[in-house]
């Protein structure tokens, strides 16, 4: 019983390997769209958030405003391009006749295309990771805006990217203090103060906000003395 249980991992093990050997072009073929699409575009924000949030919600135009005022100052905009804050965040681009890309993913549930996007430079992707690539590499600046298990994976993915060192100091704003003081309160408390897991300059790399015209203050000064340049 057992030689024949092995026999069968052994054959499964094997289709699995050969499967992923080939899932390696499927991987480059993305990056290589990616990053010829973005390139194209030109300086850019993302913003994060929830999928969930309805149009009317305070963060929904919140988000919306925000980005009408930073592609009025130039910037593109790069969403998940779905619904909610994503939605808003296009709708505000698109509002002021700026470049509004969407780096869409396909998942069971809540993740559809929003009405916003300019075709010719929004994508749809398998995989998280090289979403995440795109996200990063292209953007000049992070906003996050309420969110969920998403929304948090990208906040410490950029927020890991930066104080490493891997970014260069790209602005991140986390926008509603309510929202997010809490986190930053146990960051503080119990990953800086008590354990020492984070130095006492990383949260200063990230700065909350509560209206649009704090968040395109300190963007716009921010690149009025450093240059606008893709990432890595």
């Amino acid at each position: 019983m057992k030689e024949h249980i092995d026999k069968i991992k052994m054959r499964d093990w094997t289709e699995t390997k050969a499967h992923s050997s080939w899932q390696i072009f499927k991987v480059m073929a993305e990056f290589v769209q990616g990053f010829e699409t973005l390139a194209k575009v030109g300086p850019c924000i993302s913003i994060f958030g929830s999928a969930r949030t309805k149009p009317g919600n305070k963060y929904y135009e919140i988000a919306t405003e925000i980005a009408r005022r930073l592609a009025e100052e130039g910037f593109g905009i790069i969403t998940g391009g779905g619904p909610g804050i994503m939605e808003a965040g296009n709708k505000g681009a698109s509002l002021a006749n700026g470049k509004s890309v969407g780096l869409n993913i396909e998942l069971p549930f809540e993740q559809h295309q929003n009405k916003y996007l300019d075709s010719e430079t929004s994508m749809n992707f398998d995989y998280f990771f090289v979403r995440k690539v795109m996200f990063t590499k292209y953007s000049q600046g992070f906003i996050m805006m309420p969110g969920g298990w998403g929304t948090m994976d990208e906040f410490f993915e950029v927020a890991t990217l930066i104080q490493t060192g891997k970014l260069a100091q790209t602005p991140m704003i986390c926008v509603g203090s309510e929202y997010w003081g809490g986190l930053f309160d146990w960051m503080r408390k119990s990953m800086m103060e008590a354990e020492g897991n984070i130095a006492p300059g990383d949260l200063e790399l990230i700065k909350i906000f509560d209206t649009p015209d704090e968040v395109v203050a300190y963007m716009s000064d921010f690149y009025s003395h450093n240059k606008l340049q893709p990432n890595y």
